[in-house]
């Protein structure tokens, strides 16, 4: 297929167009909008930006959320006619990459930068919750079956996760944070403290 029948839309696989070609159609089809080529065009950079956004940030949420804007900035500027050589179109989105990946690092750091420095201030004062009564918190464990104080002791005093809990005592992970969750709140109601909103 001609490049002219792929700019005037004539395409009837635009899966082997070269990205250069899908570039120009989507520009000349201003002031409407080609789906058919974005579609295609987005199809094939969604993949190769993640790639690389990944690689920089190291994060798969953030390079996820920083894939996608590097997408929708790339396909403002193919829908603006505004690269200089459509042909470079994988340059121009690695450098986009490079350039989006590096912004939010420095965003990153100046926030870093601003929590170490005036943290403090921003962070709300709480005021501290009454420790409760040991020997009433002690009659109140007592009250609690044998699995839901061993559920509350392994969780809260020796600090483990519901698959170590559950793997000492037998029990699924699931079941032990749903005792987990009934024993707390047997245990507010006998210390008479309500439970956060």
């Amino acid at each position: 297929m001609t490049e002219r029948a792929a700019l005037t839309g004539d395409a009837t696989d635009l899966a082997t167009e070269p990205d250069g070609v899908l570039a120009r159609r989507i520009a000349a089809a201003t002031p409407g909008i080609d789906r058919e080529a974005e579609a295609e065009l987005c199809r094939r950079l969604a993949p190769r930006v993640r790639v690389f956004v990944l690689r920089e940030v190291r994060n798969r949420a953030a390079a996820a959320d920083l894939a996608q804007e590097v997408v929708l900035m790339t396909l403002e500027r193919v829908r603006a006619g505004k690269l200089r050589d459509p042909d470079a179109l994988a340059g121009f989105v690695l450098a986009l990459c490079r350039q989006v990946a590096l912004g939010r690092q420095r965003s990153f750091a100046r926030r870093e930068r601003l929590l170490e420095r005036y943290g403090h201030i921003l962070a709300p004062a709480e005021a501290p919750a009454p420790a409760p009564d040991r020997t009433r918190l002690l009659g109140c464990l007592e009250r609690l079956s044998e699995r839901e104080r061993a559920v509350v002791l392994l969780s809260f005093f020796d600090d483990r996760d519901a698959e170590e809990v559950g793997a000492e005592l037998g029990v699924s992970p699931a079941n032990v944070r749903v005792i987990r969750y009934r024993s707390i709140a047997r245990l507010r109601e006998c210390l008479g403290v309500e439970a956060p909103p």
